[in-house]
């Protein structure tokens, strides 16, 4: 597919591109590239293939949310800066 100078430069207004003068042909060959290959995969035969949602039938494990007791608090709580009782103490994220 062939795109002109005048796209791209409309192009690269739209994402705000700064593009020089030496870069144009390359985003044309770039570009040309990229909607050359959406065209084979748009005209890709996929009359008689089946529906499918995902290309394997593996589904996701979940395993159960249990709640543990740690024991060991103050090897835990060794390397904080500034621990307060059996927390971290962290700046405000606001």
């Amino acid at each position: 597919m062939s795109v002109s100078k005048q796209e791209i430069l409309h192009i690269a207004n739209l994402a705000s591109l700064n593009l020089q003068e030496n870069e144009i042909d390359q985003y044309i060959s770039n570009l040309e590239e990229i909607l050359d290959f959406a065209n084979v995969v748009n005209n890709a035969p996929v009359q008689d293939l089946d529906i499918t949602i995902g290309a394997n039938e593996m589904k996701n494990v979940f395993r159960k949310d249990e709640v543990e007791i740690f024991e060991d608090n103050k090897a835990l709580l060794q390397n904080a800066i500034n621990p307060e009782g059996n927390m971290f103490r962290i700046p405000k994220v606001l």
